[in-house]
């Protein structure tokens, strides 16, 4: 990098910064800090609990989005600042030092930068994400539980929480259904881009042949929906069915219908929970499943409706990914038309950037 190229990286990223500081209006932020706080001085803040959890929320969201953006504003600043010092004083040393930091000040810009795409009303919200093998059996099924791993390791990565809501063992390998919680920052906001059906193509363990095989597999994500998102569903519009649940869970577990399914049926979603003993907590947590289902749903419709997408066309049909093992390696993601070959690393829950990609491309489009 010689001095030329530092000066356009600082002015494109100062560019940047001021677009950032227009979306995230760090004085408002402010304001409404100060709001809070004497909100929570006050004598009757805490006597309505479920009021001041909200609050708290938003504090923390409020707290968190400062933060950053500060981070990165100084940063930009004490970098502008630094190297007009190297330069009046011919310090090769300190424009080194400049250059070198090149890098970390464009990851902490594209950060903030991902921090303003997500602000949209459920992006800070946790996700439920369910993962649904598509035909094949086996492969299908093994390839569905390479997702799964993948996406616990992302979330153990960023320091998310994950519980497994629902789990359906395949016949010989791999996974027929599973449903999880996943919760962090921005949970909803990240994941939401892995709506959509993911491809594999490789050489099947499973085959004898040793044939390349190509596997399909649906991701759903929705996010989970607060209590103050009134969602109405009457007791007519759905199907409750119990069953014995599968998984392990101890004898209480297998003797006792307490899996609950739940069919919407004018939608035709279908959301199952077997996760505790309890049916009563099955069923509750299955509702708030499908509650958030149908409010992603809608989410949906509007934004088709707002492109001029037919309604017929609104749906979770579509390839969003391709992963190639075999005759090359090779993840392309079709929104940001961009190629990655990192694929072990991927697998591993390393999606952070790919991730990134197609939330920065959509914006563009």
């Amino acid at each position: 990098m010689d001095n030329y190229e530092y000066t356009e990286l600082l002015k494109n990223l100062s560019n940047k910064m001021s677009n950032i500081t227009g979306v995230v209006e760090p004085s408002k932020l402010e304001a409404r800090l100060s709001e809070i706080d004497v909100l929570e001085n006050s004598q009757d803040f805490w006597n309505d609990a479920e009021q001041a959890a909200i609050i708290q929320k938003e504090k923390t969201q409020c707290e968190r989005k400062l933060k950053k953006y500060n981070l990165a504003k100084n940063a930009i600043d004490d970098a502008k600042e630094l190297y007009e010092m190297a330069k009046a004083e011919n310090d090769e040393e300190l424009i080194k030092e400049a250059y070198d930091g090149a890098t970390h000040l464009e990851d902490l810009i594209r950060t903030m930068e991902i921090e303003v795409l997500l602000s949209n009303e459920t992006d800070g919200n946790n996700a439920i994400l369910s993962i649904h093998p598509g035909a094949g059996g086996t492969e299908s099924q093994d390839w569905a539980s390479m997702l799964l791993r993948m996406y616990k390791r992302f979330a153990e990565r960023r320091g998310w929480s994950v519980e497994v809501l629902d789990y359906q063992a395949g016949d010989e390998a791999g996974i027929k259904d599973v449903s999880l919680l996943i919760s962090g920052d921005n949970a909803y906001g990240y994941l939401k881009t892995e709506n959509g059906i993911h491809r594999l193509v490789r050489i099947s363990p499973f085959d004898s042949n040793a044939k390349r095989h190509t596997s399909f597999t649906s991701v759903m994500v929705s996010p989970e929906v607060d209590d103050d998102i009134n969602i109405e569903i009457e007791d007519k519009d759905i199907r409750i069915d119990t069953y014995r649940s599968s998984g392990a869970g101890g004898q209480h577990v297998n003797k006792t219908e307490s899996a609950i399914r739940i069919t919407h049926i004018k939608t035709n979603v279908v959301v199952q929970c077997q996760n505790d003993r309890s049916q009563h907590k099955n069923k509750a947590t299955a509702m708030k499943m499908l509650k958030s289902r149908l409010y992603e749903l809608e989410l949906e419709a509007q934004k088709a409706l707002a492109d001029g997408v037919p309604k017929s066309e609104i749906g979770w049909g579509h390839q969003i990914r391709s992963y190639v093992m075999q005759p090359y390696q090779q993840i392309k993601d079709t929104r940001s038309n961009i190629a990655y070959s990192n694929i072990a690393a991927i697998l591993d829950g390393d999606i952070d950037k790919m991730i990134e990609d197609v939330l920065i491309s959509q914006n563009r489009s």
